[in-house]
């Protein structure tokens, strides 16, 4: 299935509950993990593309957000971001009109990530993206 590789390696996951504040949580977890993994350059893009996704999920479903992040030993130079949420719906990438103050999570990621999409899960959805890893 695309978007399920080999998850040996260093792995970190959270669950949210869907309150405003798990943006912020989700955000913090990311950049703290990063830094402990010691790829503070990453750091920025990861928080602001999981905000999104975040945002995304708290908008769309109820339910527990999960975040997890994954650094594949089968593949080098990668960072594997998840978020997965109780609706099974995939997300729909839009273009948003110049005014408007949504709709642009997708499109970020979409430009940001290496590879992003989405897959089912037993209940729910995963969003997922991966992030080059700088040598």
């Amino acid at each position: 299935m695309i978007g399920v590789i080999d998850t040996e390696g260093d792995c970190a996951k959270w669950t949210f509950p869907a309150d405003p504040g798990a943006v912020r949580a989700a955000r913090t977890a990311v950049r703290d993990r990063l830094a402990a993994w010691n790829l503070d350059g990453l750091a920025d893009i990861a928080a602001l593309l999981v905000s999104e996704l975040v945002t995304n999920a708290l908008r769309h479903a109820t339910g527990p957000i999960g975040v997890r992040l994954v650094r594949p030993e089968a593949i080098d130079g990668v960072l594997l971001v998840e978020v997965s949420d109780p609706l099974p719906d995939p997300p729909r990438e839009r273009v948003a009109a110049l005014e408007d103050e949504s709709g642009r999570g997708l499109q970020l990621v979409a430009y940001a990530a290496r590879r992003w999409g989405t897959r089912p899960g037993a209940t729910g959805k995963t969003v997922w993206f991966e992030l080059s890893v700088p040598g």
